[in-house]
């Protein structure tokens, strides 16, 4: 075999791209991780020119902040961005759900059923990266299936943001705990039941309810800004 042939495939953009949004989805890079252009570029093993407009995408979907004289950084969202979150995602899920009823199979159903038992055995096994992974692909499997690709698209940039959220606003101070951090599985099944039953209306409800509870859970700051005469403050 020649060097040619047993040389390791280059990655694509979307493929580094891909990594880089599964590292986010499982919270392997928290908000505010540097990633460094030559580190990148070793661990896909391309070239730094090749890392530049993957960075720039991830950019443009909100998920690392590019700052200059220092790079880029995964986002740090602040409480109005995970609201606007939130709110964006209540708006297009309840039509998603509706969609996916009238397009499902019974496979389809099935690989619902599937996803939140997997969830469920992550939980169980102390896995919650996994869990949350798991969470998010439920909602993005309805989105697959419902056959609206622009808001399956948006969606998607969605869930990636409600990753660094959760790590940035989770009731444990940033870190996953299994009843705040993701969806719960008792709330996905409930879902689940409206969708086997084929009620929409029941299903764009459960929908919003759901994804109000998750935004619900989350603690944002609460420091107050000093009191005071700004003399006092200064120390004048």
């Amino acid at each position: 075999m020649s060097d040619v042939d047993s040389a390791p495939v280059a990655l694509s953009d979307a493929e580094m791209h891909e990594r880089i949004v599964s590292a986010v989805l499982d919270h392997r890079l928290p908000p505010g991780t540097r990633l460094v252009e030559d580190k990148l570029a070793a661990a896909f093993g391309v070239s730094r020119t090749r890392i530049r407009p993957v960075l720039a995408r991830l950019a443009s979907e909100r998920l690392v902040t590019l700052i200059p004289n220092r790079g880029a950084v995964i986002a740090e969202p602040t409480p109005q961005e995970a609201q606007e979150v939130f709110e964006a995602r209540c708006l297009i899920e309840p039509t998603l759900v509706e969609r996916f009823l009238v397009r499902a199979s019974d496979g389809d159903i099935a690989g619902l059923r599937g996803l939140i038992e997997a969830e469920e055995a992550a939980r169980a096994q102390g896995d919650l990266q996994r869990a949350i992974r798991l969470s998010g692909e439920f909602h993005l499997r309805i989105a697959a299936v419902s056959g609206q690709a622009t808001l399956g698209r948006i969606l998607r940039e969605l869930v990636s943001r409600t990753s660094l959220i959760l790590m940035a606003y989770g009731p444990s101070g940033g870190a996953p705990r299994q009843h705040a951090a993701a969806c719960g599985c008792d709330e996905h099944r409930a879902l689940l039941q409206a969708i086997r039953l084929r009620i929409a209306p029941e299903a764009r409800r459960l929908m919003r309810e759901h994804l109000q509870r998750i935004e619900a859970s989350l603690v944002f700051p609460t420091d107050a800004p000093p009191s005071g005469e700004l003399a006092d403050l200064l120390g004048l």
